[in-house]
């Protein structure tokens, strides 16, 4: 007969169990480091993602801003423009003779104003030029503008005429 020990039967019940807890033990801490790993390598791809995700924004950003600054450049000069197209200058002149003693003097006076759309913006420019005998009056009055502007004669200005009831 055989003769067992009770301690040695008890071994022989506990170390099979014993050994089962182990290896779950060691294979939940294998599986864990597993998920570390996959954790890992999936916060790496985020974080991956979301830099190239705020770059194209930051690049977006950079060209909307440009993009608006031009826009807004380009109305600003279209309304200067329209504004600068909208300024005129009003421009007459006459002759004037001085009789003093025995000397006649003639001078052209020359009066020009500037206007934005039907307001003057200044009063009348005055310039007095001593005519000599054979100048040529309309040259003389070109060269002789204040403003490079093109200028708008009263005399070429064609005033409605109105009917008579």
């Amino acid at each position: 007969m055989v003769n067992i020990n009770p301690m040695e039967a008890l071994l022989w019940i506990l170390l099979p169990g014993f050994v089962a807890v182990a290896s779950g033990v060691l294979s939940w801490f294998v599986m864990q480091s597993r998920m570390d790993v996959a954790l890992a390598n999936q916060r790496e791809a985020l974080a991956e993602t979301r830099g190239h995700l705020e770059a194209e924004k930051a690049v977006m950003k950079a060209s909307f801003q440009n993009a608006i600054r031009a826009a807004e450049e380009t109305a600003r000069r279209q309304a200067f423009d329209s504004f600068l197209g909208e300024i005129t200058v009003e421009q007459r002149h006459y002759t004037r003779e001085n009789r003093l003693l025995m000397q006649n003097r003639r001078s052209l006076i020359l009066q020009e104003r500037i206007f934005f759309r039907n307001l003057p913006l200044s009063n009348w420019i005055e310039h007095e030029i001593v005519l000599q005998d054979g100048m040529d009056v309309d040259r003389l009055v070109q060269d002789m503008t204040v403003f490079d502007k093109s200028v708008v004669n009263i005399e070429d200005l064609r005033l409605p005429k109105k009917a008579l009831a």
